[in-house]
């Protein structure tokens, strides 16, 4: 069962640099660790309703390499993904193998990280692909989900933010893209509002306490056209809950390429 958005990664070049960024920001940073095989480390943003930001990074980001996250870094810092939770990935994988829409299965392959004081966690990721379709992958924790999403004063931010509202996904066909969405959260979705330049129309899908809003882009919208071609199933934007009536969106330089607003009540 799909519990919500788990986290969205955001890559960067210099962990250090950007988590100060972060920080400056109003956000708690806590360092992550680094991923077994030692490509990667990242540091997190956890928030009160469960979710967070990956802030990943390369060793050595000068050097291409077969990571399934490379390429869309290799075009710029931003967003490069992002995750659903689940209780069972391998159920799933079948119970979406059996909806007909067109969804490849890939996996579930096994994950981990050292964490910087010595603690080994481990998770079990489901990739999921479908034709105009920017899919996210699932997680699914295999040591205590407390090991991997840092828990208490760590999701207490001076920014004020709480969660995770919901993220935007752009796509060249609504209704293509919106097929395997409809399998993968059980729900056909409703007509959304957007405010973002060169958008045609958008349909929101609930996910748990999230939300996850296809927006199908003009022909003509160049710049969002070159997101789709360069970022995939990264979100657009992402829209967090919890911060002080009139935050502005946060700047994209210190941001590192990640689009961030906010929602009021």
């Amino acid at each position: 069962m799909i519990r919500g958005i788990d986290h969205i990664v955001i890559a960067v070049r210099d962990l250090v640099a950007a988590a100060k960024d972060y920080a400056g920001l109003g956000f708690t940073v806590t360092p992550g660790g680094e991923h077994t095989g030692g490509a990667t480390h990242n540091a997190l943003i956890s928030f009160a309703d469960g979710a967070y930001f990956e802030l990943i990074a390369f060793r050595e980001p000068d050097r291409p390499q077969e990571h399934k996250w490379w390429g869309r870094f290799a075009k710029g810092e931003g967003t490069v993904d992002f995750a659903l939770l689940s209780d069972d990935v391998a159920a799933e994988a079948e119970r979406l193998a059996a909806t007909g829409s067109g969804i490849a299965i890939d996996g579930p392959a096994d994950g981990g990280r050292l964490r910087p004081d010595g603690e080994r966690i481990a998770w079990r990721n489901l990739g999921l692909i479908a034709a105009g379709a920017p899919l996210p992958f699932v997680i699914e924790d295999v040591t205590a989900r407390e090991l991997r999403v840092p828990p208490g004063a760590a999701t207490e931010h001076p920014l004020g933010v709480t969660g995770i509202a919901g993220v935007t996904l752009l796509v060249n066909d609504l209704e293509r893209a919106a097929t395997p969405f409809a399998a993968l959260l059980d729900t056909p979705g409703e007509a959304a509002p957007f405010d973002i330049a060169g958008v045609l129309r958008a349909r929101r899908f609930p996910c748990d306490a999230h939300w996850i809003d296809l927006a199908e882009v003009d022909p003509g919208a160049a710049e969002l056209h070159k997101h789709i071609r360069e970022r995939g199933a990264a979100p657009y934007e992402i829209v967090l809950a919890g911060a002080d009536e009139g935050t502005e969106p946060l700047p994209l330089d210190l941001t590192h390429g990640a689009r961030i607003r906010f929602q009021h009540p």
